[in-house]
């Protein structure tokens, strides 16, 4: 199916403001905020990119570095280029949300925490079928340094930050045991990126540290008895419940 609609115009959305004073831009700052104006949608699907030298004058750059950055979002699934035709916004199927910068702004605009609630759906499916293949090849020495990485966390349940490293510690573990380098990737970056959301950090209280640490346990156990089903239905139930948890009200929920 075609996703472009090269007939479309190119958008006015920077008229509304003044051109920035020329300053150094780096690359990386202008395929950020052209990245951010595709996906807010100020320049929406099928309409075409301002010519180079508008988004020269307005964002202070050279044409070098504007054809640089159309480059970068162009191998991100964001744009088409076509040469003498211009460069025209693709359709939200074909953009790769999980490009680190994609992934990035669309976390930054997400008032109503749906990519989030996606990230957990996600998360939940990926990792519970990690955790499943754990239980299913689990060795002594692979059991010992989960159980490490669980006794950690009952070492530092009363220091924030050492209890939250030693989560996440688990978490890798159980994924590195899994031996599904793909399913891992797409989780590291999934995860990473949701920690940098103010949204997706919270200030728990001590009593929600009890509830993550038996969710833990509830996986380990599962994973010591080789039970598969139940390591898989034990990580994805924590994964959803620990995003009910730091979830704050709106209309959407997963």
């Amino acid at each position: 199916m075609n996703d472009l609609r090269p007939e479309a115009a190119p958008p006015r959305v920077f008229d509304r403001q003044a051109a920035r004073t020329p300053v150094s831009r780096l690359g990386v700052a202008v395929v950020h905020d052209l990245v951010t104006a595709i996906i807010t949608e100020e320049i929406p699907e099928g309409t075409m990119l301002p010519i180079e030298t508008e988004l020269s004058a307005h964002f202070g750059v050279s044409r070098t570095v504007v054809r640089e950055s159309i480059k970068r979002i162009e191998e991100k699934g964001l744009v088409a280029v076509v040469q003498g035709s211009g460069t025209t916004v693709r359709t939200r199927e074909s953009w790769n949300v999980l490009d680190p910068v994609v992934l990035q702004v669309m976390l930054e605009n997400d008032a109503s925490l749906g990519v989030l609630d996606d990230l957990a759906v996600v998360r939940g499916a990926l990792e519970g079928a990690m955790a499943a293949a754990t239980a299913g090849r689990r060795s002594d020495a692979e059991l010992d340094a989960l159980r490490a990485a669980y006794e950690r966390m009952e070492h530092t349940i009363d220091h924030e930050d050492e209890y939250n490293d030693a989560d996440m510690l688990f978490h890798l573990e159980v994924m590195r045991q899994s031996q599904i380098p793909l399913a891992e990737s797409i989780t590291r970056t999934l995860y990473s990126r949701a920690r940098e959301s103010a949204r997706f950090t919270t200030n728990p209280s001590k009593d929600v540290f009890h509830l993550t640490l038996e969710e833990h346990r509830r996986v380990l156990e599962a994973i010591e008895a080789g039970d598969a089903a139940a390591a898989e239905r034990a990580m994805r139930a924590h994964i959803l419940d620990a995003w009910q948890r730091r979830r704050q009200p709106t209309a959407r929920k997963p």
